[in-house]
């Protein structure tokens, strides 16, 4: 049976590193709907992914004309909508963890499924954290609301593969304290 493909759909490179990991608990931003989120560096050098993600972003594009379009006349052309890849190096330049990749913000009201490698279920929570790298799960698709119009990302499912330094600027405990050299006991 010949596998149905999604042209919104898009699991990324295994480069892809997760910024302001948020997908254990959902948190409400403004006091909107609770989600989870997760910002997806990839790297400029990751063309495959790259090119899945344009591809995916034109698919949603044609797929939601209908709600893009709204009460207007006409659909808005794709170039003067919100679309969601975004230039790390040209909107977060003082940021080394964004030089020379694009991002995407993807988000949802449904927790994602996170895996490791070897596709079992993560539960310890401290492997999960924004520094990790892995593959994520996303889907594009096109949004009307509140004058607001444009592509936006869903947030399916992630596999850590790789651990990274953590991001955020907050340091591990056993970085803090390896290599004490004052012997407060004696």
């Amino acid at each position: 049976m010949a596998k149905i493909t999604n042209p919104t759909k898009v699991v990324t490179g295994k480069d892809t590193r997760w910024s302001y990991c948020n997908v254990w608990e959902p948190k409400s931003i403004n006091g909107g709907t609770p989600k989870y989120s997760v910002s997806l560096i990839i790297p400029k050098t990751d063309t495959v992914t790259v090119e899945k993600v344009k591809a995916a972003i034109k698919a949603a594009y044609n797929e939601g004309q209908s709600k893009l379009k709204g009460n207007g006349k006409s659909v808005p052309a794709l170039t003067a909508i919100k679309t969601p890849l975004r230039d790390g190096d040209l909107e977060r330049p003082d940021d080394p963890a964004y030089a020379n990749s694009y991002f995407v913000n993807a988000n949802s009201t449904t927790a994602p499924g996170i895996v490791d490698a070897a596709c079992q279920p993560i539960i310890d929570r401290s492997e999960v954290y924004s520094g990790v790298y892995g593959r994520a799960s996303i889907n594009f698709y096109a949004f009307n609301s509140g004058g607001n119009r444009g592509i936006a990302v869903g947030l399916n499912n992630l596999q850590a593969l790789k651990r990274g330094d953590p991001l955020g600027g907050k340091s591990r405990a056993e970085d803090d304290f390896s290599d004490d050299d004052d012997d407060f006991l004696s």
